[in-house]
């Protein structure tokens, strides 16, 4: 079975993870995709396939020669729930000429390589869609397919060989919390790979610090016929927050390894409004300037408008796994060698983002990230090219490869 075939039948699975819940995992969706891919590989011949209380999946394919050591293999079972995950309608758009691709009958969702133009890569090639409704999982189902695509093909290939092949699926991963509960005595790898990228031959091992901040604002109601020098309105000091910190350090306005403040969420009244943001910066030091620059604000407006007017949370997520991997450059240059036995020369790109990879590594798992061939994730405009996740399982096997 080839890779695109498993992720047509992994994305009918909803397993959007819920940030709200305290539960692992967030969703018994995931838990239930999780049951069925122990299933597949229980029938597959892996050994020790299982899912632990928490609802993460581990696998083992054995080592079929000494001396190698083990490598792990990650992915996670759970997708954003940014945008709607259902009704999922997925297919393949064969051949891929160029230009706009309508994807749905009615005309109104467009996947276009003016705005996207990495299609352009794919032409020639065929990719899985949706109909621009949903998004479509392949983040990070397409990373699932290949990861046991690859075992099914090793399986039938006993000629091929390699160590131990550890094998983990995490939940939330999208919540940030997918390398919470991973066992990493139990899982028994050396070092590990997330398969949780897009475009090939990239491969990552820097990426984001990341925080997270709440920012409560406490006012004060008063009938505004007499509000004058009383009334404080909650939202509009959550407003004067918001323009104290650097527009044009957004998202919409930074690349590569520029930081940024990013609201996420917004609500409130006059007595009471609440915001949610994340904090990125792929340098340390700047990182934690962004959070003391937080706080300073808060501290002004407070100075301004009263003692605990306005109220700032700040909490860490994770770190930027070059800080581990610095040392262990042996993991990373073994995918690079993977890349150049497939003609393809690696190119280093910094993550504008985080994977469980970088908390694995500072868990002293050594994990930097693979790709998967997935393209646009967290939106409806999300694509996967079938000939790239092909690429992806080759990749793999070349890793695991004894040397």
């Amino acid at each position: 079975m080839r890779a695109y075939e498993r992720l047509l039948r992994y994305v009918r699975f909803d397993t959007a993870s819920d940030g709200a819940s305290e539960t692992c995992p967030s969703t018994e969706t995931q838990r239930a995709f999780g049951r069925a891919l122990v299933d597949e590989m229980t029938a597959m011949g892996l050994s020790g396939a299982r899912q632990d209380e928490h609802g993460y999946v581990y696998a083992l394919l054995p080592a079929n020669t000494d001396g190698q050591p083990a490598i792990g293999l990650i992915a996670h079972l759970d997708t954003v729930d940014d945008a709607p995950v259902k009704p999922m309608k997925a297919r393949v758009v064969e051949r891929y000429q160029g230009g706009d691709i309508v994807m749905d009958e009615a005309g109104r969702n467009i996947l276009s390589p003016a705005l996207f133009p990495t299609l352009n890569d794919a032409i020639g090639k065929d990719i899985i869609v949706t109909d621009g409704n949903t998004l479509l999982g392949a983040d990070d189902k397409a990373g699932v397919a290949e990861i046991l695509t690859m075992c099914e093909e090793l399986l039938a290939h006993p000629e091929i060989r390699h160590g131990d092949v550890c094998i983990g699926f995490t939940p939330d991963e999208e919540i940030g919390r997918g390398a919470d509960l991973f066992d990493i005595p139990g899982f028994g790898a050396d070092f590990a790979y997330t398969v949780d990228g897009g475009a090939l031959p990239e491969i990552e091992y820097e990426n984001f610090n990341a925080a997270s901040a709440s920012v409560v604002v406490h006012g004060l109601s008063i009938h505004p016929g007499s509000a004058k020098n009383k009334m404080k309105n909650a939202l509009l000091i959550a407003h004067e927050f918001i323009a104290m910190l650097p527009p044009a350090e957004t998202p919409a306005h930074t690349e590569g390894r520029e930081g940024f403040y990013h609201l996420t969420e917004m609500s409130g009244e006059i007595e009471t409004a609440a915001m949610g943001f994340i904090i990125r910066d792929h340098d340390r030091e700047k990182f934690n300037a962004r959070k003391a620059y937080m706080e300073r604000v808060a501290s002004f407006l407070n100075a301004k408008y009263g003692d605990d007017t306005v109220e700032l949370t700040v909490k860490d997520s994770y770190y930027n796994m070059i800080e581990k991997l610095a040392d262990r450059m042996d993991v990373v240059e073994r995918a690079n060698d993977a890349f150049r036995r497939m003609g393809r020369e690696p190119v280093a790109v910094p993550i504008r983002g985080g994977t469980d990879g970088a908390r694995l590594s500072f868990m002293g798992l050594p994990c930097p990230n693979l790709p998967t061939g997935g393209f646009n994730c967290h939106g409806r405009f999300e694509y996967a090219v079938i000939q790239d996740m092909d690429d992806v399982v080759t990749l793999l096997k070349n890793i695991v490869e004894a040397r």
